[in-house]
Formats: C-alpha cells, structure tokens, sequence
C-alpha cells in the first residue's frame, strides 16, 4: 500500500512526489540532537560571568580551559562516532549521545568543584561531538536529492534554536547584577550560587525528548544497505517515496557498496582515490571554526564588554544575536537548495571578510553601543545564512557511501580541533593583540576560505548522493 502524498514518477522528467510528513518527522528527531549541541555549545557563554567567580578563575590559561574543555569530550565523540556508528547503526549512537547529554547537563549544574565541573563537560562535549557530525549524516542518507539540502539544513536550525534557547534561558535565569560589582558580591549572590547551575541543568529536558524521538525513528536506510538488511532498508525508502523510487535508489546504493572490493572503511578513506573528497572535508571543517565566529558565541562576555556594554545588558544583547541567528538560519532552508552550495559559501566567506574589517574597525576607533552590535548581528546573520548550515550539507554529501560515517569522523575531528585552537587561545590572544587585530585576522583567514571554495569546491545542488561519489573519479 502506498504511503500518503507518495507516487511513482508517471514519466521521464516528471516530478517525483515523497512522504514529506514521514521526511520531515525523521530528520526533525534526528535534528534535536543539534538542538542539544547548540544549547550545550552556548549556554557557557552567559554562565560564565558566574561560575568564574564561584570556582575562583582568574588566569586567561585557566579561563580558556573552562571554555575548551567540553572539546576535549567532542574529540573523543567524533573520533569513536565512526567506527561506532558503522558498526552499531546511526540511530542507536545518536540515542548514546542524548544520554550523554542528559547525564552531563545534571552532573555539570551540580558541580561542587572545578574538576567535577570540568569532568562533566568533557562527558557533555563526547555527547556534542557525536550528535555534530551523525545528525547531518543521518538526515543525508535519509533524504532525496531534491530535498537533502533543505531537510540536512533543519539541523543547523535545530542548533541555533538549542543556541537561543540557551541564550534565553541564560538572560531569564540570570538576575540583574549592579553595575561595578565585584567579584565576591557576584559569587555571593544567586547568579553565583545557583543561576548558572540551573543555565546547565535545564538541558536534561530537550535531552529526554531527544532521546524519546530516537526511539520511534528508523534507521538509516543507507546504513541498512551496507549492511545487508535490504528488506529493512527498501521498506524505509518504499515509506519514503514508494515502491519505484525504493528499487532505483536502492539499485544505486548497491552498485556504490559492491563495485570495490571489501577493505576496513578507515583504510578505504587514506586510499589516494579518496584524497579529494576527504581534503576538502577537512579544510571545510577547519576553515568554519577558524573564521571566528564562535569566539562571539563562546566570549560573549568579552566581546560585548569591550565593546562598552555593561553585564546586564551583555546578557540581552547576546539573546538579540541569537534571535538574528535564528531568522537568517530560517531564511538559509529556503535558499541552500535553490542558489546552490557554493554560492553561498562564496557569499559567506567574502560577507564575512568584509563585516569583519568593519568589526576590527569599531574596536580600533573605540566605536561602541549600537554601531557595534549591529556589526556584529551583520556578522552572525551572514554566518547563519551560509557557512554555518552549508559547511555541514557538503560534508554529509561529499564522502562516498562506503567511506560517509569514517569521513564524516575525521571532518568533525578536524573540526573540532579547530575550534578548540580557536576557544583555547583566544583569552591568551585577546590580551596580546587585542579585539581589532583578532577580528582582522579572522577576516584574513576568510579572504583564504573564499579562495578555497572558489578552487575546490563543487556544486552538489540537486545530484544524487551516489551521483556525488562518481564525480569524484
């Protein structure tokens, strides 16, 4: 029995009708995870006027590793979420990874010393570095071409949500603070003893409907092919978009898994006919932490404050980014599969070049207050719209099928190196530099991004997972 809204293609170029209802049911589930990853990967930003004071952080060294340490744990989820994946399936390790999340967002609002707090964001950061490259990965195996772009995108929606939830929820949580506080007044108050315990604690409820949604979804049905279980995996794709559509697509899938011969995925990735495809995933990785953005999410505190906002109004003006954010992350689904991949990555390295000057620009003219945010809401809805939902449409597309869950391990591994590079050094840098030669140099690094999409990248818009892999020879 064919499912609601589904028929076979009547004719050659005809358009092919799906279960939209069913598409966008399973890659919303499979999306809560990056809702967890932004609520996690952000919420620090808002505790951390707090919990420094609590834990007695001065140094810059011991700052940056409270905001970096959570990347030590997405290492280590990427690294593992590979091999795991390939060999116990997509679904179950993304049900792994929100109870990770579960776990940690307790264990971190219940910290009673800085090693604890540290432990237990590593083990959130192993849940981020999972959900960061399975969730796309999942959705891309389960999506059409027409619609891949689009449905993979709704998790980078899902992530600035998780993002402005965390934001809102530090901005409600956080009571005012007087201006000139001290450090002690702020320890001894309710922001310091318990406000940012609740910032963290409050991510266990999004993790349990993670984890419910999980439940009742599929598995990949690209992953059942490699596997074997072709019953399993054309009863998901007939679901999809029916019994034709199911035996074509099914076809293709078989033809990429069979055509070599068998060898361990990870060495199959390092054989020079992979090169391409796996470069490019690693400098795509690289380039979409090291363009800077995230210091403005992760060191909200800093950036605001130096740009003559007092803590009060640092803590609004984060929630407006995240509801800039938010709108252009909406508006990037409606244009990613109808301007293509490369344009907008093009638009958002250059885009952000040139905000970027202007930032530098602001700090180096001492221009603060509303000139200053509004250059850096520029900054974030440029981001939002390109880099930030494309990077991770072309990496669940670019690897081939045998090799798509290790590839997608090493981009994030890379990835995440990156950004702890970026976290780390950043309190080191801020002090050394400055904030305008930091936003220069970022925008140098974007010039260098711009030229690599010009270069290396394709256009994937439209094309078939499997016709993506033949381009490659």
């Amino acid at each position: 029995m064919m499912p609601v809204n589904v028929a076979p293609p009547a004719a050659p170029g005809s358009t092919q009708l799906f279960n939209r209802t069913y598409l966008w049911s399973i890659s919303l589930a499979a999306a809560l995870g990056g809702l967890l990853f932004g609520y996690d990967w952000v919420v620090i930003g808002g505790a951390k006027a707090f919990y420094e004071p609590y834990f007695q952080i001065h140094d810059p060294a011991r700052q940056g590793w409270a905001m970096s340490c959570a990347l030590v744990g997405c290492l280590l989820g990427s690294v593992a979420a590979g091999a795991l994946s390939d060999r116990f399936g997509r679904r179950r390790m993304l049900l792994f990874a929100g109870f990770a999340f579960a776990l940690s967002s307790l264990g971190t609002g219940l910290a009673d010393s800085f090693t604890a707090f540290v432990l237990w964001r590593i083990a959130g950061g192993v849940g981020i570095g999972i959900a960061s490259g399975l969730s796309p990965m999942y959705i891309a195996e389960a999506a059409p071409a027409e619609l891949r772009g689009k449905l993979v995108a709704t998790n980078q929606l899902a992530i600035v949500i998780g993002m402005a939830m965390a934001q809102a929820t530090n901005w409600l949580i956080g009571r005012p603070v007087p201006p000139g506080a001290t450090w002690l007044q702020i320890r001894n108050s309710w922001n310091g003893q318990l406000g940012w315990r609740w910032m963290f604690g409050v991510t266990a409820i999004p993790a349990s409907l993670f984890l419910l949604a999980m439940f009742i979804a599929p598995e990949s049905p690209r992953w059942l092919a490699k596997k074997g279980l072709r019953v399993r995996s054309e009863r998901i794709l007939a679901r999809i978009g029916g019994d034709a559509y199911s035996a074509r697509v099914f076809a293709e899938i078989e033809q990429t898994l069979t055509q070599r011969a068998p060898e361990s995925e990870m060495r199959e990735l390092f054989h020079r006919r992979n090169s391409r495809p796996l470069l490019l995933g690693i400098g795509l990785a690289v380039l979409q932490q090291w363009c800077g953005i995230n210091v403005i999410f992760n060191y909200a505190q800093e950036v605001f404050t130096a740009a003559g906002f007092n803590l009060s109004s640092m803590l609004f003006d984060i929630l407006v980014t995240g509801l800039v954010n938010l709108v252009f992350t909406i508006i990037a689904i409606n244009t990613v599969d109808r301007l293509g991949r490369r344009a907008l990555m093009l638009m958002g390295y250059a885009g952000l070049a040139i905000l970027y000057v202007g930032v530098g620009s602001a700090y180096y003219l001492q221009v603060h207050g509303f000139v200053m945010l509004l250059l850096i809401a520029g900054a974030i809805a440029c981001y939002a719209v390109t880099l930030a939902p494309v990077t991770w449409v072309l990496l669940s597309e670019i690897f081939p099928n045998r090799i798509r869950s290790a590839g997608m391990s090493i981009a994030t591994v890379f990835l995440w190196t990156a950004c702890f590079a970026l976290t780390y050094t950043f309190p080191t840098l801020n002090r050394q530099l400055g904030s305008a030669k930091i936003f220069w140099l970022y925008a140098v690094i974007c010039v260098a991004g711009f030229a690599m999409v010009a270069k290396w990248v394709p256009e994937t818009k439209g094309r078939t997972l499997e016709a993506i892999e033949a381009s490659w020879k």
